[in-house]
Parts: C-alpha cells; sequence; structure tokens
C-alpha cells in the first residue's frame, strides 16, 4: 500500500482556493472529491472493505495471438495489475457518494438484471441489446489497461469487455453520423448521489467517431475476470485508455449517433477545466495541480505521466495538426 507522506510540492490544492466555483454547494462537492484524493496520496485505507463474488465473464482472446502482438496493440502492459481490492474499493461515481471509499457499500444492492442499452440516433439499424446481446455480438476479450485520473492517481485494470466498434458496425452507423453520446441510468431512488445537485443528471459523455472506431475503445463488462461490479460501473461502462478517467462513463443506457459535438458532464460542469477530448497529457496541467506525475494507487512513490497514458502509437494518429493544449 502506498505508505509515503505528501510533500509541500504534492498537486494538491488548498481548501480556501475551491471556493470561486459553481457555488458553495458545487465547491464543496469538488473539494471532498479531491481531498479523498490527497488522502489516497498519504496512505490508501479504505473505510469498508467490499468484496465483489459476481458470475464470471470469460475472455476469449485468440490463443493463436501472441504477447509481443497484444503489447502492440496496447491491448497488454508489462506493469503490475492493481490489486482487485483498490479496484473495487476506490472509485468515482458520483452517482452514489462523492467519497470514493463509501462507494462500494453505498452501490452494493445496486441490481443490473434485465438491463437494457438502447443504441439509436443516425444509425441504419437501432437496437435494444440486454448485456448478453453484447456478448454476442462479439465476444469479450481481456484488455490489460492503465487507467488515469483526472486527479492524478492511476490504476492498471484487467478490463473484461467488447470493442465498442464491433457494437457500432452492427447498427450500421449513416455517413452524417460524426460522434458517439453515452448516457447514464437516472434513477435517484437506484442511485441517491442524483439526489444531489452534484452533477447535472443523468451524466453523459462523448466521443468522435473515430475515437469510439478505435480498436482500444471498449464497453468493459467486467474486471478480473467478473462481471462489472456496481462501484466500478456495473452492467456495462465505457474505457478509452488514453484519456482521463471521467470519460469512462458507468452504467451506460444509451448510446446515440450524432452529426454535432454532444454535451458532456464536466464539461458542462466547469468547461474551463474539463475538456470534451480529455487526452492524458502531462504538459497540460488543470488549472489547481500538475499533471506531470501520478499516483499509482497500491504502491509508494510517484511516476511520470505518459501522453496519451502510453497509448501514442495507438491514438497520436487521430489528433494530427490538432492543438492539444487548445483541444484539452
Amino acid at each position: 500500500m502506498p505508505t509515503d507522506r505528501q510533500s509541500s510540492n504534492d498537486p494538491i490544492t488548498p481548501p480556501s482556493l475551491y471556493f470561486n466555483r459553481r457555488g458553495i454547494l458545487n465547491a464543496g462537492i469538488a473539494l471532498g472529491s479531491v481531498a479523498a484524493t490527497a488522502s489516497a496520496y498519504r496512505w490508501f485505507n479504505p473505510v469498508t472493505n467490499v468484496n465483489h463474488n459476481a458470475g464470471t465473464v470469460v475472455a476469449t482472446n485468440d490463443a493463436e495471438e501472441s504477447e509481443e502482438q497484444r503489447l502492440a496493440k496496447g491491448w497488454l502492459v508489462r506493469e503490475d495489475k492493481t490489486a482487485e481490492k483498490y479496484i473495487l474499493n476506490y472509485n468515482n461515481f458520483y452517482e452514489f457518494t462523492t467519497q470514493k471509499e463509501a462507494v462500494a457499500a453505498a452501490a452494493a444492492n445496486f441490481k443490473t438484471e434485465g438491463w437494457e442499452i438502447v443504441v439509436d440516433g443516425l444509425v441504419s439499424k437501432p437496437a435494444t441489446l440486454t448485456i448478453e446481446d453484447l456478448h454476442n455480438i462479439s465476444e469479450p476479450q481481456e484488455r490489460v489497461y492503465r487507467m488515469r485520473c483526472v486527479e492524478a492517481w492511476s490504476m492498471v485494470i484487467p478490463w473484461v469487455g467488447v470493442p465498442l466498434s464491433h457494437v457500432l458496425e452492427a447498427v450500421e452507423p449513416t455517413s452524417n453520423a460524426k460522434y458517439v453520446a453515452f448516457e447514464t441510468l437516472l434513477d435517484p431512488e437506484r442511485m441517491p448521489g442524483q439526489r444531489t445537485r452534484a452533477l447535472e443528471w443523468p451524466y453523459v459523455e462523448g466521443l468522435r467517431l473515430d475515437e469510439a472506431m478505435n480498436p482500444l475503445t471498449l464497453l468493459a463488462t467486467g474486471i478480473y475476470g467478473k462481471s462489472m461490479p456496481p462501484q466500478d460501473g456495473a452492467p456495462v461502462r465505457l474505457v478509452t485508455p488514453w484519456k482521463y478517467g471521467f470519460k469512462g462513463i458507468k452504467s451506460i443506457v444509451r448510446i446515440t449517433l450524432v452529426a454535432e459535438e454532444p454535451p458532456t458532464s464536466w464539461n458542462r460542469f466547469a468547461p474551463h477545466e474539463y475538456g470534451f477530448y480529455a487526452n492524458v497529457n502531462p504538459a497540460v496541467d488543470h488549472p489547481r495541480w500538475s499533471q506531470a506525475t501520478e499516483q499509482r494507487i497500491g504502491e509508494s512513490g510517484r511516476r511520470k505521466t505518459l501522453l496519451f497514458n502510453g497509448y501514442g502509437d495507438q491514438v497520436a494518429d487521430l489528433y494530427q495538426g490538432m492543438d492539444l493544449r487548445k483541444f484539452y
């Protein structure tokens, strides 16, 4: 577990600087989130340890594909996986609570039986899909990806899921489709955090169509070979490993192909802090902290952050000619 104490140079902003946000309530929520991150920088000590004993999700990776081929595609990293107990017990999921170490307990009774995902908009074959349908479109694959939070902490997570490109190909986007919009379940009874003003609900996200079609982009339905736990976004979440973690919208109920750039929750909340693209970039700081280094949860010390989170070989061509300071 991390044991290093926070130094005076760590990128954690004093509480007094937060209260220029959109009102005292929103400022307090943001403060609580980053304060929890500061605690993780000192040492990781979850309040409640919640296990996950759901059914398995079997990954059917191509047996003829070598480790070197998977590494070249970005589907695997030669870094220690983050222990499952940390992945299960250190989460951002404001639909339940803004307190990271409390999400697992708050979401423990969240049921997802009969879940459906509407895929519509500018497509020739709109569909309503179950999780089983996703797995029938494309057999689940394991992808061991780095995950970098905008709050400057990171993990290495063994996801299991379906390439989003396979799902989009099945519904046949029309020539007018340029972006993909995502929406989380809106149900304040089951997701009590939606009764607050932490964000504008439901949570929404978006990608350019070429980003969505990139082979790295995953609709994850499991972690560590088990079905997705509630606190991590059950039953299905988006994973784009070259982007900051807030792009990874959880508990998805709708995927819509659209012609114009869709709104996204954190960009709508604070557009000067959270851009639409949200590509990991150590040279572009958050307005309130540096992005040059990160704390790997479960380890001591800090490490340098990599451009595109280390996935430049797979995604840099998507942004040729773009000013990555302007399109952050």
